[in-house]
């Protein structure tokens, strides 16, 4: 599985280049996270993604499972 899924979605993930220019940001322009309508689509979002980072760590298990248990 080639896809990750990201659980920390709602927070911001600012880059280099945008934590630089912060430096002449004087009034917030740059402030920019990611939102919900509510709190509990927020919730229902986040839970979603942790259960999806769960399982890909299950599969990742089994495949390392799989894998040495052919190599002993």
């Amino acid at each position: 599985m080639n896809r990750k899924v990201q659980s920390d979605f709602l927070f911001a993930q600012p880059s280099f280049v945008s934590g630089a220019g912060r430096i002449l940001d004087l009034w917030g322009q740059f402030d920019d996270y990611n939102r919900s309508d509510t709190p509990a689509e927020a919730d229902e979002k986040a839970i979603a993604a942790d259960w999806l980072v769960v399982g890909q760590d299950i599969l990742a298990a089994i495949e390392q499972n799989d894998v040495e248990s052919k190599v002993a």
